[in-house]
Formats: structure tokens, C-alpha cells, sequence
């Protein structure tokens, strides 16, 4: 019987330390601050943080919705950023990390998302175009401002980060690998790593703006006069082939060789991946984030 005992305490205290390598969920009901509505925003701590005093590196991912619960997500589909990491840590591939997913604001979300200093270097006809699609203000520089300024360092005080810009790292699809990328390069001091995943360069899509926009000069514009040198500076871009991420080859194959052109080097400064068959949805990206984290950090 003694042996029957030794078992079902082992299998006890074996069940308890895999529910602590899960790590746990803080939410946030609202976030205080008057640059934006107050997001919703859910921050998962990995495991073993209860109990050290380690400091983390920390994700900052947007459509938080998506990030890790299925019930809160769009369309049944999520990230499952908790999950990623896990295995990148019991591949010995990162070390652990602190991940803050941001809710998106519903309808308002491409102007939250959208590029704000891009869109005023627009010309008059091609923001008429933009304007046309966000029904409302530009948000992009509050938004920015209430990840910088409010939210970061409630993070910062609340829990035990690595706050330096090269364990910052700022991570989002579609619209929100523009605001991502935004960030990136706006704020260097703040977020020195960045994903921009299935990224939609476009702004908009091309039925929706004047026949002689040029975005993509656009792009590289602000690149050349913003992004400046990598100085130790990680970022990531991808794309599928498949849904909208089939328009998305030819644009990142430019933005490419405007970072090449400003002395990023692939593979060490940023890295551009395609995934031929995925789509432009959370499966797809949730399918690719060991990769996207383990550039970011590894």
C-alpha cells in the first residue's frame, strides 16, 4: 500500500506542476486612459513567474480578441500565443515571455490601425480615398501614444519585465502588422522587435483608390526618411499565397529592398517568409508563430 501512496501523491504533484507550466491569464477590464476608448486587454504571465523573481521580455499583440480564447475571437480561430511559447520554451528555442493582447475597437478598428503619417503624406485625392473607407478619424498616433505611454509602463510597474527596447517586442496581421511595423519604426526606443504578419501594404484595396495612387512609393518614402539604420533592431514580415495575402507578393518583395537599400541585411537585421498554401486567417498565423517568436527572441 505504501507504493499505492507514493503513486497518487506523484501523480498529484505531478498534475499540479503541469497545471503551473501553463502559465496564467490577468485581464484588464479597461485599460485607463483618454488618447482612446479603454481596451479590454488580457496579459499572460508563463510559467514559474509566481514563483521567481526573473524578469520577462513582453509581447504586445493586437487584436486581443484573437490572441488566446476562442469564445472572445471573431471567428473560432485565435493565436493561441500561450501555446506557442510553451513549446518554444520546451524546445529550448526562447527563453520566457510575458505576452499583453490588446483588444481592437469593433468597427473602428482599420482607422485605430491605420498608419497615421503615411496617410497624411498622401496626396489630396488618395486621402479622399482613405477617407472614404475609415468613416471617421485617423487614430493610428493615439493609439501608438496609449501603447507607449499608458499601457507599457502599467505593464512595466505591475509585473516583472525586461523594459528596454530589445525585449520589447509590438506584433500584429493584416492591418495590424501596419500598425506594428508603425510603431516599429516611430517609436525605435520603445519597441526594438517587431512582426508584421500577412501585412496589408495596400491600405486599402485597389478597386478602392484613384488609378494613379502609387501606396507603394508611399511606403518606401516613408521608409527611407523613418525607419533609419537596424541598430540592433529585429523585424519580421510574412504572407500566405492564398485569399487576400495573394495580393500581398510583389508589395513586400518592394518593402524588402527598401530595408536592403537602408542597410537591413535578411537574416540578421529582418527576415521575409512566405508560406505558400496559408490563408489570411488566424489558423495561418497561429500555424506560423513558433517561427515569428522565435526570430523575435530567439
Amino acid at each position: 500500500m505504501r507504493w499505492l501512496l507514493a503513486l497518487l501523491l506523484a501523480l498529484a504533484w505531478g498534475g499540479a506542476a503541469r497545471a503551473e507550466d501553463t502559465g496564467r491569464f490577468v485581464e484588464i477590464a479597461a485599460v485607463p486612459t483618454t488618447r482612446i476608448a479603454p481596451p479590454h486587454v488580457v496579459v499572460w504571465l508563463p510559467p514559474g513567474y509566481d514563483a521567481g523573481r526573473s524578469r520577462y521580455p513582453v509581447v504586445y499583440m493586437h487584436d486581443g480578441q484573437n490572441v488566446f480564447f476562442p469564445a472572445r475571437s471573431g471567428f473560432n480561430k485565435v493565436w493561441a500565443a500561450d501555446r506557442a511559447v510553451l513549446r518554444l520554451i520546451a524546445a529550448h528555442r526562447i527563453a520566457l515571455v510575458i505576452v499583453v493582447a490588446i483588444d481592437h475597437p469593433g468597427a473602428a478598428r482599420y482607422r485605430q490601425y491605420f498608419p497615421q503619417r503615411v496617410y497624411e503624406m498622401g496626396s489630396p485625392a488618395l486621402r479622399r480615398a482613405f477617407d472614404a473607407q475609415v468613416h471617421g478619424p485617423i487614430t493610428g498616433d493615439a493609439y501608438l501614444a496609449f501603447l507607449v505611454h499608458d499601457l507599457k509602463p502599467l505593464i512595466d510597474r505591475s509585473y516583472r519585465t525586461r523594459a528596454d527596447a530589445a525585449h520589447t517586442a509590438i506584433v500584429g496581421s493584416s492591418m495590424g502588422g501596419l500598425i506594428s511595423c508603425y510603431g516599429f519604426v516611430e517609436y525605435p526606443r520603445v519597441f526594438g522587435r517587431a512582426a508584421c504578419v500577412s501585412t496589408h501594404w495596400l491600405l486599402a484595396m485597389p478597386s478602392e483608390l484613384p488609378a494613379d495612387a502609387d501606396v507603394l512609393g508611399l511606403w518606401g518614402q516613408y521608409l527611407m526618411a523613418h525607419l533609419g539604420a537596424p541598430a540592433g533592431r529585429r523585424l519580421w514580415m510574412d504572407h500566405g499565397t492564398l485569399t487576400l495575402d495573394a495580393n500581398y507578393g510583389p508589395w513586400q518583395e518592394a518593402i524588402d529592398a527598401d530595408l536592403t537599400t537602408l542597410g537591413w541585411r535578411r537574416g540578421r537585421d529582418f527576415e521575409s517568409s512566405v508560406y505558400p498554401g496559408a490563408a489570411h486567417e488566424e489558423n495561418a498565423w497561429a500555424a506560423r508563430l513558433d517561427d515569428i517568436f522565435a526570430w523575435l527572441f530567439g
